[in-house]
């Protein structure tokens, strides 16, 4: 398997060295290097039928490569698994105040590479090109979905809007690395009016994770009938607050999510972020955020904190001596048995000599308290210590992280190229039954874009190796993960 992916990597390189430069139109959607897509919005229209003809439709064809190769057999089934599919996203003009957004997404997960219904459950990060759910109970390896379905207005300073939308935040992300994003049913209300601070408030009744073809809670993992697909089965769902759980305890399985930020620039070297975030009788969390940049000649220096305040609601209770993974906390604090009190602080500093290349340096640690409830995409250590697939965040977890960033084309090397490298070393609390080995896990991207005329070409390489140590009884969960992607924005 691991001939397999050197292999295609091999192959892109060459396709990389084959294309030449063109002389190219701005692109209407670039991709950011967390594959969030930015649009050049339509412009603005004086008539009420032209905010519909002078809109703009952005398309995108994808496809997803995954290989996950186990070291130790008994770990889990070694799978490969392939993605094709793509997105058509319509953007309106705005009249007056007004505009609307429509984003309608395609994947099948069937087509190359197809795992068996009976294997379903073995596949890891290629999960998302598909819809275990869907494949369990009608054998359908496709997913056709509406993940962006929004109207919003714009008065002054202020933009409102309701409907299905991509929502990012410290605790939300689209996270559209895969075929669909993750996105929210709700409102979201943004502001400017101070200078330099962003406020913004969001309120969501539901959410559409990216193997959905439905909304569902925003929190409760499994349904009615104990699937454990049929609800939010984000990979960092709190397995303690399920169904059965909050219905034992005479709780709601319905939720609501609310989420308030201030970000704010004082100067050109300061910048703050505030979020809260609110899950009526479970949980809420604080997070503070500080970048402060000081130049040193012709090198940045930018030393960087996060903390997070995790307060219960209710949560632990309900949790009922379960943690994140859903196993009991041996190991845990007495608190913690019965509440969802935690805290994590993240530090990091980022050195950048040129525009060509950035070293990170990244620490966090968390409270031995309560694991941390962050099952939307958000990571809790991300930007600071979280590598790919990684899950940092359960209590009394030190992990440490050094990251390289290098622009292959402002070093005069390969154009349109970027990569980065990090190494990231994860200390667990050995104490702890019911959390994972202690792993080191060095992880690389490669990726290369190509503006043809108005659209795009982006080809992208992911690896991550991970080192874990055999832990108790348990084998070792040692395994190498390949990806590639190509993206193609019209």
């Amino acid at each position: 398997m691991r001939t397999t992916a050197l292999s295609l990597v091999a192959a892109a390189a060459l396709t990389l060295t084959a294309v030449s430069a063109d002389e190219a139109q701005k692109p209407k959607a670039d991709l950011k290097g967390n594959m969030t897509v930015v649009y050049a919005d339509p412009a603005d229209v004086g008539s009420f039928g032209a905010m519909f003809t002078e809109g703009t439709l952005y398309g995108r064809l994808r496809m997803n490569n995954f290989w996950y190769d186990y070291q130790d057999d008994a770990a889990g089934n070694d799978h490969q698994i392939t993605g094709l599919g793509g997105s058509v996203v319509y953007k309106s003009a705005r009249y007056a105040t007004l505009a609307a957004t429509v984003g309608a997404y395609y994947t099948h997960g069937g087509l190359l590479n197809k795992t068996d219904a009976a294997d379903i459950g073995d596949l890891k990060a290629g999960k998302d090109v598909l819809s275990r759910y869907n494949v369990k109970h009608d054998n359908e390896y496709y997913m056709a979905v509406i993940a962006q379905a929004a109207i919003d207005t714009q008065i002054a300073k202020t933009n409102i809007s309701v409907g299905r939308q991509l929502f990012e935040s410290v605790f939300t992300a689209s996270n559209d690395t895969k075929m669909i994003p993750n996105s929210f049913d709700g409102i979201v209300v943004e502001n400017r009016d101070i200078s330099g601070t962003t406020l913004r408030a969001a309120h969501f009744v539901a959410q559409k994770l990216r193997d959905h073809t439905e909304n569902h809670d925003v929190i409760t993992f499994k349904d009615s009938d104990g699937d454990s697909w049929g609800n939010n089965d984000d990979s960092a769902v709190h397995k303690g607050l399920s169904y059965a759980n909050f219905t034992a305890a005479g709780k709601e399985t319905d939720h609501t999510l609310s989420i308030f930020t201030a970000k704010s620039k004082f100067g050109e070297n300061l910048k703050t972020e505030v979020s809260y975030f609110m899950l009526p009788e479970v949980v809420n969390s604080l997070v503070l955020e500080a970048n402060y940049a000081i130049q040193a000649g012709e090198t940045t220096i930018t030393p960087g904190i996060r903390y997070y305040q995790q307060m219960d609601d209710g949560g632990g209770a309900i949790a009922n001596g379960l943690n994140l993974a859903g196993k009991t906390m041996t190991g845990y604090s007495a608190a913690s048995w019965t509440s969802l009190d935690s805290a994590m602080t993240a530090v990091r500093v980022d050195i950048q000599p040129s525009k060509a290349y950035k070293f990170r340096l990244g620490y966090s640690a968390i409270a031995d308290e309560a694991d941390l409830v962050a099952p939307w995409r958000g990571f809790p250590t991300g930007g600071y210590t979280r590598a790919m697939a990684q899950y940092n965040w359960y209590a009394n977890t030190k992990s440490t992280m050094a990251r390289v960033d290098v622009d292959l084309e402002k070093l005069g090397l390969l154009e349109r190229t970027k990569f980065f490298v990090r190494y990231v070393v994860q200390d667990f609390d050995d104490a702890k039954t019911g959390v994972q080995a202690d792993t080191t896990v060095i992880h690389t991207d490669w990726s290369y874009n190509l503006p043809l005329d108005a659209s795009l070409l982006q080809l992208k390489y992911r690896m991550a190796l991970v080192e874990g140590e055999a832990k108790g009884a348990a084998v070792d969960n040692s395994y190498n993960e390949y990806r590639f992607e190509v993206n193609y924005l019209f």
